[in-house]
Formats: C-alpha cells, sequence, structure tokens
C-alpha cells in the first residue's frame, strides 16, 4: 500500500478552505463566552481544547469526502478525462477495494474525535445537546460519503451545492460556534453564510472547470444543469453574496472601521470574478480553484480576528 497515494488522494490542499468556518464560529463564540463572563483575561481560542478538537473533527469529515469522491468517480469512470489533481482509484494507484477501506477507518477514526469533542464542550450536564451534535456528525459523514458513492449520489443530481453550503458553511460556523457559548445568536449566521457561499463558489469553479467531462458522464452537477452563462453568474452571487453577508453583521455591530479589514481578503475574489468572466476554456479554470480557497482561508481569519480584538 503506497502511503504518498493515500496522501494525494486526501487532497491536503482542500483543508485549509474546509477549517475556515471552524476559525471563524471558533472566534467569535470564544469571543462571546469572553465578553457575557465578564472575564478580565480573554484565553486564545487556540489553547482551547473545543477549537482544536473542532479542526480535527473537520479535517476528519474533509478527508473522508476527499476519499469517497475519489472512490465514487473512479468507480464510475467519471475522473477518466479529468482536469487538475490525478484521482487515486481511476489512475490504478489505489484500487477501489483499499480505498473503501480507508472510507471506513477515516470515518470510524473521525466520529471517534466528534464524540471526544462533544464530551469537552458539553460534558454531563447537557446530554440533549450532546445526541443533537452526535446525530450531526453521522450526518456529516453519510452526506461526505453519499456525495459521490451509490446510484443515488446526490452529486450527480445537483445537489452538491446545498450539501456544501450547509455543512461546511452553516454547520461550521454556527456549530462551532455553538459549542462555546451554548447559545445561538441569529447575527451568527450572516458570516456563516459568508463562508457557505464563498465554500460553494470553490466548488462551482471546479463544475465550471469539468463541465464537459461532467456531461460526458452522466454527472449532472448544478454547472451542468444551468449551463455555462447561467453558472458564471451563479458563481458572481456567489462571491458577492458573501460580501453583503459580512458586510451586514459588521454594520450591525459596527465598533470600530478596522472591522472592515477583511475586505482585503476580497481583491483576489473580485479579480477572480473578472477571471470567470473572460474564461472560454474550462481547464484554465484549475488554477482559480486554489486563489478561491486560500482567499476564504484569509477571510474568515481576518474577519474573526477584526471582529473579537476590536
Amino acid at each position: 500500500m503506497d502511503v504518498k497515494s493515500f496522501i494525494k488522494a486526501a487532497r491536503l490542499r482542500t483543508l485549509p478552505l474546509s477549517v475556515s468556518g471552524i476559525i471563524l464560529g471558533s472566534y467569535l463564540g470564544n469571543n462571546f463566552v469572553f465578553i457575557s463572563s465578564n472575564l478580565s483575561v480573554r484565553n486564545p481560542v487556540w489553547v482551547t481544547s473545543i477549537f482544536w478538537l473542532a479542526i480535527l473533527t473537520t479535517i476528519g469529515f474533509q478527508v473522508l469526502s476527499n476519499f469517497a469522491n475519489d472512490y465514487g468517480d473512479g468507480i464510475k469512470g467519471s475522473d477518466k478525462n479529468r482536469t487538475g489533481e490525478t484521482r487515486m482509484v481511476s489512475s490504478g494507484a489505489i484500487t477501489p477495494k483499499q480505498m473503501k477501506s480507508a472510507i471506513i477507518i477515516t470515518a470510524i477514526i473521525t466520529l471517534m474525535i466528534a464524540i471526544l469533542l462533544i464530551y469537552v464542550a458539553f460534558g454531563k450536564e447537557n446530554f440533549g445537546y450532546s445526541i443533537l451534535f452526535l446525530l450531526l456528525g453521522i450526518a456529516s459523514i453519510a452526506a461526505a460519503i453519499k456525495y459521490t458513492v451509490g446510484n443515488s449520489a446526490y452529486g450527480y443530481s445537483g445537489f452538491g451545492d446545498i450539501f456544501v453550503f450547509l455543512f461546511f458553511g452553516l454547520l461550521s460556523v454556527v456549530g462551532s460556534y455553538f459549542l462555546y457559548t451554548k447559545q445561538l445568536n441569529l447575527t451568527i449566521f450572516l458570516p456563516a453564510i459568508s463562508i457557505g457561499l464563498l465554500s460553494t463558489a470553490v466548488l462551482n469553479l471546479n463544475n465550471l472547470r469539468d463541465r464537459d467531462e461532467d456531461q460526458k458522464n452522466n454527472k449532472n452537477t448544478l454547472v451542468v444543469k444551468l449551463g455555462p452563462k447561467k453558472a458564471k453568474k451563479y458563481h458572481y452571487f456567489l462571491i458577492l453574496g458573501a460580501l453583503i453577508t459580512a458586510l451586514i453583521y459588521v454594520f450591525l455591530d459596527f465598533r470600530n472601521v478596522y472591522q472592515l479589514i477583511f475586505l482585503v481578503a476580497f481583491i483576489p475574489l473580485v479579480k477572480n470574478i473578472k477571471t470567470v468572466a473572460q474564461n472560454t476554456v474550462s481547464a484554465q479554470l484549475d488554477s482559480e480553484l486554489k486563489k478561491v480557497a486560500l482567499s476564504t482561508f484569509l477571510f474568515a481569519i481576518l474577519f474573526a480576528w477584526a471582529n473579537t480584538i476590536f
């Protein structure tokens, strides 16, 4: 068994995007605890066990999703002529049986970390919350696997965007915030929507790049269903929508102009809109994936920092 092949299948370049929501939600949640408890000293979020367990859980979900995607597309033949990173199952570097075993092992390890996270966050006093988050964890594992695996894989029916928005946006940000606060604040949904829309924009770019091959292989992503022109307009909506919801949050809780420092992250995102608008060769969009993913990661850090420090 080639460990390097599994590392490639894990697609480490996707990890910064997957932890963006955890960073943002954890910072805001930890800040809420500091303010509401009238503490004199703020504990940095990165020294809390909740933060690191949440990061590890999300990384587990992302790697699981990447393994399942490699396996599902590989056995269905959807990756034969794809652009971008070589997929391990379709290339023969990893057998379907080996990848299936990796999926099972990753799912078990991730669930164990998630259970530890739930215990640390809620203890024995909040049993109802523990059950809720355990069910959400199981749902996340099922959703990650069913994206491309099975006859009813929703990634082949145009519902992948909804999965990314809900799990890597709303659940990631609002869930990590709740782990700290044990309560919901409706305004937290605004930056959660921003992260969700930007994460979906990365998926949309991926699907714009692979549109021709996906169409040939009956992988009916939202891009295939919409067509290139409408899919580009959808992309503009995702990025501009993320900007608007972030600005609304700052407007509702405005304290200092430095809260707008997150706008720096939108400079490459606005450039990305121009690139997508002018694009005529879908394969050339591959380099844009990394730019949008890292811009989302930068947005999460800047937004979290500026709205908890100033």
